[in-house]
């Protein structure tokens, strides 16, 4: 690991406070960057995304996807998490911490809203930040593809089915647009692009190629996390400095909930005997969300001021330094995962 590398959460916490100020400073460029979306997906950050994946999707043979079925428990741990805990641990969190114990300070008139964005956050797993994460911990790419592959599938029918449930709406309203060109641009170019680029690299130069290629994209990766870093906080930096009480109590359930999901993601892993380089990826895959999704479906439900688009904010805002934290305790903890860990 090189030195910019081990000292990222340092970057990371520059850059939250850069992203803040500048937000402060400049609230009208910001606005502008804000502006340039396609059906509430943001470009300049989509654009950044790509500069972040498209590294490590380079790395991927899509000659041995076929293995991906050898973590079949490692699949079926992350779907459980994904699917069968996330969504009502959260709703439970939110019902705890919002409507019960931290209701006297806030907004009344907002908490419904608050809750309601907390189990948006929750309901669809996280689709293209994952790939960092697992790069992050040496995750094994094939199994970080395919299981994202398969939550994208499972969230167009699952998604407004489950946020229907816990919301008590009759009908949600699910922001196909968003949903579809999120998939699409976070997956299915990057991939194309990727595999493309990957071919021509193999034919021309061989591993010698693709090694010298990888090695010079490295440094732009993790630039391009920073700089979507600054964005994202540069975009809501208002909003932190006018709100600062109510974002700290947002994000307590949130907090609670991504190391709830990952812990028991990485224990389940540990216990079906899942190896270390599956259970990293399916931890991460299982605690992260698809903030974009729900921040675009809480405006469409509730108004771009509403408690729950502010509280899908909230989700954006510590989803990095959050996963950053879990990328360190799954790799600090390999020595232990591994001595328990039995096939």
């Amino acid at each position: 690991m090189g030195f910019f590398e081990r000292w990222l959460s340092l970057w990371v916490g520059l850059c939250i406070v850069a992203g803040i100020g500048l937000g402060h400073v400049a609230p009208g460029a910001f606005a502008a960057i804000a502006a340039a979306e396609a059906a509430r997906v943001n470009l300049p950050v989509a654009a950044l995304i790509w500069l972040m994946i498209i590294p490590m999707l380079l790395k991927i043979d899509f000659g041995a996807l076929g293995h991906v079925r050898e973590h079949w428990r490692g699949i079926g741990v992350t779907l459980f998490i994904n699917w069968a805990v996330k969504p009502f641990s959260m709703a439970v969190l939110a019902w705890l911490f919002i409507g019960q114990l931290f209701a006297p300070l806030l907004p009344q008139d907002q908490i419904g809203s608050y809750i309601a964005g907390l189990i948006l956050l929750a309901a669809a797993p996280c689709t293209a930040m994952v790939f960092v994460w697992s790069n992050l911990c040496d995750g094994e790419p094939h199994f970080t593809l395919g299981q994202v592959a398969l939550n994208d599938l499972i969230m167009v029918f699952a998604f407004a089915p489950i946020v229907g449930l816990l919301l008590g709406v009759a009908a949600i309203t699910v922001p196909w647009d968003t949903l579809l060109l999120s998939v699409a641009l976070y997956i299915a170019v990057p991939v194309v692009v990727a595999q493309g680029w990957r071919r021509h690299l193999l034919a021309t130069g061989g591993e010698a190629a693709l090694a010298r290629m990888l090695s010079v994209l490295q440094p732009f990766s993790l630039a391009a996390l920073l700089a979507t870093l600054v964005l994202l906080f540069g975009f809501q930096g208002e909003r932190i400095l006018a709100e600062p009480a109510v974002i700290l109590l947002l994000a307590v359930p949130i907090l609670i909930q991504v190391y709830l999901n990952a812990g028991l993601a990485y224990w389940l892993s540990r216990r079906f005997g899942v190896a270390w380089c599956v259970a990293a990826p399916a931890a991460l895959i299982g605690a992260s969300n698809f903030f974009e999704l729900a921040v675009a479906a809480a405006i469409s439900l509730f108004g771009l001021n509403s408690g729950a688009a502010l509280a899908t904010v909230v989700g954006v805002l510590v989803e990095v330094p959050v996963m950053l934290s879990v990328v360190r305790i799954v790799k600090a903890s390999r020595g232990w995962y591994e001595r328990g860990a039995h096939a």
